[in-house]
């Protein structure tokens, strides 16, 4: 990181200028972040670059091809001790869109109110950080499969839970806290629906919910649920669809053994039957890592072979659709949250012919 402050303090505070800027920082690497300080507000600095290689073995397709994954730069901003917020968009593509947006009252330890655009509170592979997931793409995107039904592509569970947007970032407002010394946390979500930055749809508002238990120092286990409203196509009625999921996660992102698992359940919206029931869902995933420090490398700092186990069917009443997603991987780790993951996704259906992926990426990460 490097940590920028102010030689006199008087002349950092509201309004300084670029020249006043330049003056008054000096430079330290600590650490990946930027902060800028002063004596009423604190702003922290960050980004990333995530560069990919992807390929699809589906005829028809592109061999292979790169891409810019993500761009973002994000401003975390204290004002006082209760009154923060944060600032996210995302340049990839050439297409600039809102990640998280939100002002943040930290009224205690058992209450925090969070308003604006941001995560919901489901489902403990989309509350991973990009820059830390234990693999390269949450859903084991792989062009030209779209065997899920409604959601498209691999039926994965992270697939299914953003598709139908039980998880993924809304705008709305959260109340969150913990308890117990943090061993018990808690956080639901009112929501439009209509997913990241958009504007409602309709009159009726989603909801989510997430408790989850410190059972021992690396162990922590989570019960989710969600109720989304949407527009139901078949009756042309306002709906709601509602779906749950319990997660364990052992182990941490400092090195060691790490895992994550859960399995998650509900109604798909995204295809209903004749008379507009949604069918129902199911899906599990369990991934696991063992990051090894390289304590006599000046250049690597840790190294992580990678497995990924899922299974998902998003119609349970009909006979195809379902199958498995299956990733072996590996990690070279640089420093902090930078390095360059390698992982094969290999889609196995219930019915029919596979398909595999190779997906190469960089992470850059200040």
């Amino acid at each position: 990181m490097w940590r920028l402050w102010c030689g006199r303090r008087e002349w950092c505070g509201r309004g300084m200028g670029v020249a006043g800027l330049a003056w008054c920082v000096g430079a330290s690497p600590l650490s990946a972040q930027v902060a800028l300080r002063s004596r009423a507000m604190e702003i922290e600095l960050t980004g990333r670059v995530h560069t990919q290689f992807n390929s699809s073995s589906v005829d028809g397709e592109m061999g292979s091809a790169f891409l810019v994954r993500r761009v973002r730069l994000a401003a975390e901003v204290k004002v006082s001790e209760v009154v923060s917020g944060k600032v996210e968009p995302d340049f990839a593509g050439n297409r600039l869109s809102l990640k998280d947006a939100y002002l943040r009252l930290d009224l205690d330890s058992g209450l925090r109110v969070t308003l604006g655009n941001f995560k919901r509170p489901f489902d403990v592979f989309e509350l991973t950080s990009s820059t830390e997931t234990l693999v390269i793409e949450r859903a084991g995107e792989i062009r030209g499969v779209d065997a899920c039904a409604g959601p498209g592509g691999v039926c994965s569970l992270s697939r299914l839970t953003e598709k139908l947007q039980y998880s993924d970032r809304d705008v709305g407002l959260e109340l969150d806290g913990s308890f117990t010394g943090g061993r018990l946390r808690y956080a639901v979500a009112v929501t439009n629906g209509a997913g990241s930055g958009e504007e409602d749809e309709n009159g009726t508002k989603s909801f989510a919910g997430r408790v989850a238990f410190a059972a021992a120092p690396d162990l922590v286990v989570a019960a989710n649920a969600g109720v989304h409203d949407y527009r139901n196509a078949v009756r042309q009625d306002d709906a709601f669809a509602g779906a749950a999921g319990v997660d364990v996660e052992w182990g941490t992102f400092a090195g060691g053994p790490h895992v994550q698992a859960g399995i998650v359940w509900g109604d798909n919206w995204k295809a209903l039957d004749r008379s507009g029931e949604e069918r129902r869902f199911v899906a599990w995933q369990g991934i696991a890592t063992y990051r090894r420090r390289i304590e006599a490398s000046r250049v690597v700092e840790a190294l992580e072979p990678v497995a990924r186990v899922s299974w998902g069917d998003g119609a349970t009443d009909e006979q195809d659709g379902e199958g498995w997603l299956l990733t072996p991987g590996f990690v070279v780790h640089f420093t902090g949250r930078n390095k360059i993951a390698a992982n094969l996704d290999f889609w196995v259906p219930g019915d029919g012919d596979g398909a595999w992926s190779l997906k190469l990426q960089s992470y850059l990460h200040f």
